[in-house]
């Protein structure tokens, strides 16, 4: 029998009755150095500062028949190297039980006095973490630290992308003596360093709670800049079929209002927003700045030379080009030859000059007219009042 068992902090009396009972009687008990240190004098197994799973099993081999325990750090059910044996264990039909420990995220919760059931789990320990994509969305992120990401370079992250102000709190060596809980804004925090056994949980209160494409035209902050109306950008980012972790390109980015949808529509991914205009890029920043993307990078010059540094997009909505359409079309696709483009036109020159673009380049030009009116009180009575029609042309591959 091979008994997996999670040492929580690694505390021997935090352990539960069973699990306690399990490691006195095996015969071989592995795991990291620091958590056979916590041992105590009476458990006399052979021990082995191991917890690869193929050290563990190649000297499971060379000892048949002895009941065997391995140490994890915290839960053996929250990112642990536990779920990494009981796979070849159960392959090679050797018994197995496991026995959970206290993780992290209930010794933080804990100390706070405070539930955590509403919190979003990320590991960043081990694993790519984007902190900016999940704080984004999120009201309350906790992250498992380790390894090259520290509390420290993760809080890093999300000031170098505006989110300095957002709350952060980092837990020390929790569940031991030395515990301590440090706070402040994400700024603050980047600048220290933590104790190597550290977890961070970071609480923007202030996440938007409307996510459905199309957001009323009065939410954008406005200028003498036109704008993309809501009925249109809620068709565009249709046509767009946009993905959470999708690079995005709005060209001639106008106020920002595409952008903005199409960075909260990705929060995973990241939105390139190109516009050549000053007033244009004041206002693309202010709605950044009000939507919290923080994953929208306003790149400020004209299409397509400002195109040549930009990584390859899934997606791309043009807006306008001033007269660059074709050069444009061409940094796209020699980006990304298959990248799925919607360009909006207003004048009968730009759709028929769209789609003769898209099709000499191999494309299927597929094109929708929106007419959109809305009412006007007048009186008693309501008046639609038209909008300009507005044509969306989609490039699609044969």
């Amino acid at each position: 029998m091979v008994t997996l068992i999670g040492m929580g902090s690694g505390r021997w009396e935090a352990l539960s009755v069973q699990a306690q009972d399990a490691v006195r009687r095996a015969g071989l008990v592995f795991g990291a150095k620091r958590l056979l240190a916590g041992l105590p004098p009476e458990c006399t197994a052979r021990q082995f500062a191991l917890y690869q799973p193929a050290e563990i099993l190649e000297t499971l081999a060379q000892a048949p028949g002895q009941d065997a325990a391995v140490l994890y750090s915290g839960d053996t059910g929250f990112y642990s190297g536990a779920s990494g044996l009981l796979t070849p264990l159960r392959a090679l039909g050797i018994p197995a039980r496991v026995y959970p420990g206290v993780s992290s995220i209930q010794l933080l919760a804990a100390a706070l006095g405070r539930p955590w059931q509403d919190w979003k789990l990320v590991s960043a320990h081990g694993c790519a973490c984007d902190p900016v994509a999940e704080c984004m969305t999120e009201r309350s992120v906790f992250f498992l630290t380790g390894g090259a990401e520290t509390p420290a370079t993760l809080c890093r992250k999300l000031a170098d992308a505006g989110m300095g102000e957002v709350h952060a709190l980092v837990g020390e060596n929790l569940g031991t003596g030395e515990e301590a809980i440090r706070y402040g804004s994400a700024a603050e925090l980047a600048g220290q360093s933590f104790a190597p056994l550290s977890v961070l949980l970071v609480e923007n209160f202030d996440v938007p709670h409307f996510r459905t494409p199309g957001f009323p035209d009065e939410s954008f902050i406005r200028g003498q800049v036109p704008m993309t109306k809501q009925e249109v950008r809620a068709a565009a980012l249709a046509k767009l079929a946009v993905k959470p972790a999708d690079i995005l390109w709005d060209v001639g980015a106008g106020t920002g209002s595409v952008s903005v949808e199409l960075a909260l529509a990705a929060p995973k991914g990241h939105v390139y927003a190109v516009e050549c205009d000053p007033d244009a890029c004041a206002l693309i920043r202010q709605n950044r700045a009000k939507f919290q993307t923080y994953n929208l990078t306003l790149i400020e010059g004209r299409a397509p030379d400002a195109l040549a540094d930009l990584p390859a997009p899934d997606a791309v909505f043009i807006g306008g080009t001033k007269g660059g359409m074709e050069g444009v079309l061409d940094a796209v696709l020699a980006k990304n030859p298959d990248a799925r483009i919607c360009i909006s036109a207003i004048a009968l020159e730009t759709l028929s000059a769209a789609a003769a673009a898209l099709t000499a380049r191999g494309l299927a030009a597929e094109v929708v007219q929106l007419a959109v009116s809305r009412t006007k009180p007048a009186g008693r009575l309501h008046l639609l009042m038209a909008n300009n029609p507005i044509f969306l042309i989609t490039g699609i591959r044969k």
